[in-house]
């Protein structure tokens, strides 16, 4: 743990301030994902603490519930008479090849288009299997990925180390910053109980990672705007994700949505984007483009296999990293099982997702960008090595939530935070909502 939090915090350029975790247990891994989860959310902690010394001239204490934060890195919400829909497309996961294993990330419509151009169409998994099982995996990764879908074959952590793609992203730093281009950081309109009052951050994230980045800033007060394409929805993660956000839809290829984007742009404090490295360029809002229109914006981008080499431009998810980057491949060793084995939840998008947030605090007090990416965070967990193995305890009826949440599809329960800052309670104003039920404008 200790190890974890002080890369984390070198990351961020934070002081090496011991922070308390409290309570016992940790999920089942070949790896510290546990430790990962309490690090993470204690550095996004710390960063606002930090901010709240700078403003005030008083330091909060921080601390972190081992055992909250293990729940929150797979689901907070507890629905009550209703459920969150499911997560993967039928026909997602892993797949034995004719020389060993490949992930199919078919989630999106367009993306099971294209594995299945490269397939064929497959009506349930046992069909996929059966074409899959005449494929070499790292041809038919490349195929897929030709057409335009999302796949990994397993690697070990070796064999990625010597490819070109971890070779490009394992010399990266975990976070990287970039200072700002003479625009000084803007007056602080916060205050100890909303440090992020006044804020407003334009998300342009999708699943995880970046959402729980928003989520985690809209809790501390800031105005968070989702903006979504017109047919986008990821409806088994929007119940989890969208939690004091409003959300709205436009189509950057219509000129009327362009000139609302633009206006919205102008007006944030903070831009948070996921897309792959190259997509907001082809959109016409480059690195280059993003400064003119909007001088003094703080920029955190998030992209799943890092920021050169190779497979910088890549279509990437959590589990198609956690294939590539050998992390699957250690935990199958580790269970002795047969088949990939991947991390208990999906660790690098809420690590990485915290870690973004950490670093817009800090950007706050100084302007600039900071680029993040799952293969990097990949490499953190795995060279931290195994954590300890105890037993998470289950929930019982005292831990199930705060409040009643009323959301659009029914009453349900929020799991209570896992971090405490003194005098800071994370709390958020709007419940979960579904994708575009707002205009896109700020409030």
């Amino acid at each position: 743990m200790t190890d974890l939090l002080t890369s984390i915090q070198a990351a961020l350029g934070l002081p090496h301030t011991p922070i308390p975790f409290t309570s016992s247990g940790a999920l089942p891994s070949a790896f510290a994902v546990t430790d990962l989860a309490c690090a993470s959310i204690a550095a996004a902690g710390q960063a606002v603490s930090e901010l709240l010394r700078q403003h005030t001239g008083r330091l909060p204490g921080v601390e972190v519930d081992r055992r909250l934060a293990s729940f929150w890195f797979a689901t907070s919400i507890r629905p009550v008479g209703w459920s969150v829909p499911p997560m993967w497309d039928p026909v997602a996961g892993d797949y034995a090849t004719n020389d060993g294993w490949i992930r199919l990330h078919t989630n999106a419509p367009h993306h099971r288009v294209a594995a299945e151009s490269v397939l064929g169409t497959c009506v349930d998994r046992a069909a996929m299997a059966s074409k899959v099982a005449h494929w070499a995996k790292s041809a038919l990764e490349q195929a897929v990925v030709d057409a335009g879908g999302c796949a990994a074959e397993m690697r070990t952590w070796a064999q990625w180390q010597r490819h070109p793609q971890g070779l490009a992203v394992n010399a990266e730093p975990l976070i990287q910053f970039s200072d700002a281009s003479g625009h000084p950081a803007k007056a602080w309109r916060g205050s100890v109980a909303q440090p992020l009052a006044g804020i407003k951050v334009l998300d342009l994230t999708r699943v995880l990672a970046g959402p729980v980045a928003s989520r985690f800033l809209a809790g501390l007060g800031a105005q968070v705007l989702r903006i979504d394409p017109p047919t986008w929805n990821e409806p088994g993660v929007v119940p989890e994700v969208t939690l004091g956000k409003r959300c709205a839809r436009l189509d950057l290829h219509s000129k009327d949505d362009r000139a609302v984007f633009e206006t919205l742009l102008k007006e944030a404090d903070i831009l948070l984007h996921g897309y792959r490295a190259d997509a907001l360029e082809r959109l016409g809002y480059g690195v280059a483009e993003r400064r003119t229109l909007a001088p003094g914006l703080l920029d955190v981008s998030l992209n799943a296999y890092g920021w050169s080499g190779p497979w910088q431009n890549r279509r990437g998810f959590d589990s198609l990293v956690q294939m590539s980057s050998g992390i699957c491949d250690a935990g199958m060793q580790w269970k002795h099982a047969d088949k990939p084995t991947p991390l208990p939840v999906q660790a690098l998008d809420h690590a990485t997702g915290y870690l973004m947030a950490a670093a817009a605090v800090i950007l706050l007090g100084r302007g600039g960008s900071a680029r993040l990416s799952l293969a990097r965070t990949a490499k953190l967990l795995i060279e931290q090595g195994a954590g300890v193995q105890e037993p998470l305890r289950a929930e019982d009826d005292n831990d199930q939530g705060i409040v009643i949440e009323q959301t659009p599809w029914g009453p349900a329960h929020r799991l209570h935070v896992p971090l405490k800052i003194t005098g800071t309670p994370l709390q958020w104003g709007l419940p979960a909502t579904e994708l575009g039920s707002h205009r896109a404008q700020w409030w």
